[in-house]
């Protein structure tokens, strides 16, 4: 089968990619790489003017004309290989805006997509306008959304997801949905708010390539090693500040038993190698399933705080802990890294039976097939 995946967020369509060329097709990646995270593709269309001073001149650029540069040079560049992406039996977008450009841009892109390829699918993987939608209606028991709902931050700090819920981007999501033959889910969050929705045609888990990733044993023998990587641009979404206030009060109490690591903004090979001695990861509280970057830690052997919400083990039917619930309460956080502190045999045992659960649920090629299954059948 030929396949294009179309956008990228942390390493699902590299994965799967991987996963998919393992079982013998042919498949394209066309991405932005996920902007400073510099995740590769066979087709990398460059985000220009999205940092630093040219920042500033595109908003005022488009406050003044309505032209949003950045999304003009991204159409270009897809639009001038564009012979590069027709003829696909089968099209995947990551995303209702799957390279983060205006929502016109995008229907031109993905209207070309539609017409030149045979079948075309949607992923539900990050924000968007169902989840945002679900989210701000207050239907789960937290969301990214805490600190906007308390005001505690502005509009203009969570409005990477709040855009979503705009008329422009409502537009572009019914118009994507009837386009599509499918869409589906890559975890429990995405999930909760599409059951029952039409088009939706279920979950499938997120890839891990375990050929690249080896479990690392790491016994305590002296300090616990806790590593917490930061991406400014979602501190909110994800909670961060929950870890740091936990951190701050693990510190006071146990500064010679544990290390503290903090690591900010890094591409994602440079944030992989910070991880990798750490017997604890704090990767987000305001989750009910884990991320990508989870997954790979998980598959390391670390203890992730991360979701693992009640409606997690429910669907994978657990009944032993794989990850720890980050929940959005410092003080709750801190009592878990403490029980770890004060036994580290659990660190080895949460860390296998993270390993176990990633082999069994995440292998990129039983996923891969999964998604041909989909694909096939719809």
């Amino acid at each position: 089968m030929k396949i294009l995946l179309v956008g990228e967020y942390s390493r699902l369509h590299n994965s799967l990619q991987e996963g998919l060329k393992a079982l013998g097709h042919q498949v394209t990646l066309v991405s932005t790489g996920d902007d400073f995270k510099n995740f590769p593709a066979d087709v990398l269309l460059k985000k220009k003017y999205v940092t630093g001073f040219f920042r500033k001149v595109l908003v005022g650029i488009y406050k003044l004309s309505g032209i949003n540069i950045s999304s003009v040079s991204v159409r270009k560049q897809f639009f001038n290989q564009k012979e590069k992406f027709t003829d696909f039996d089968v099209v995947q977008l990551i995303n209702e805006s799957p390279f983060g450009i205006s929502p016109k841009a995008e229907k031109e892109i993905i209207s070309f997509l539609k017409q030149h390829n045979k079948k075309l699918f949607l992923l539900s993987c990050g924000a968007d306008y169902t989840n945002v939608k679900y989210a701000l209606e207050k239907k789960l028991k937290y969301s990214i959304f805490e600190d906007y709902f308390s005001g505690k931050i502005q509009k203009k700090q969570i409005d990477f997801a709040l855009k979503y819920s705009t008329q422009p981007f409502k537009e572009l999501h019914h118009w994507v949905v009837n386009k599509v033959d499918g869409i589906i889910a890559s975890d429990i969050d995405y999930h909760l708010p599409l059951i029952g929705k039409p088009n939706y045609i279920g979950m499938v888990p997120n890839p891990v390539n375990l050929s690249k990733i080896r479990y690392i044993e790491n016994p305590v023998t002296d300090k616990i090693v806790i590593f917490l990587g930061i991406n400014r641009s979602n501190y909110h979404s994800k909670g961060i500040r929950f870890f740091e206030e936990a951190l701050q009060i693990i510190n006071k109490k146990y500064s010679e038993k544990v290390t503290v690591v903090v690591a900010e903004n890094l591409p994602y090979n440079q944030y992989i190698h910070r991880y990798n001695q750490a017997h604890i990861v704090l990767d987000q509280v305001l989750s009910y399933d884990q991320g990508y970057n989870a997954l790979e830690a998980m598959a390391k052997g670390k203890v992730v705080f991360t979701g693992a919400e009640k409606e997690f083990e429910k669907f994978y039917n657990l009944d032993f802990p794989v990850a720890i619930n980050a929940l959005p309460n410092a003080q709750k956080i801190a009592n878990e890294l403490e029980k770890l502190i004060k036994n580290p045999e659990l660190i080895t045992q949460i860390g296998t039976n993270a390993r176990l659960f990633i082999e069994k649920h995440h292998d990129f090629k039983q996923i891969a097939k999964r998604y041909l299954d989909s694909w096939k059948n719809n």
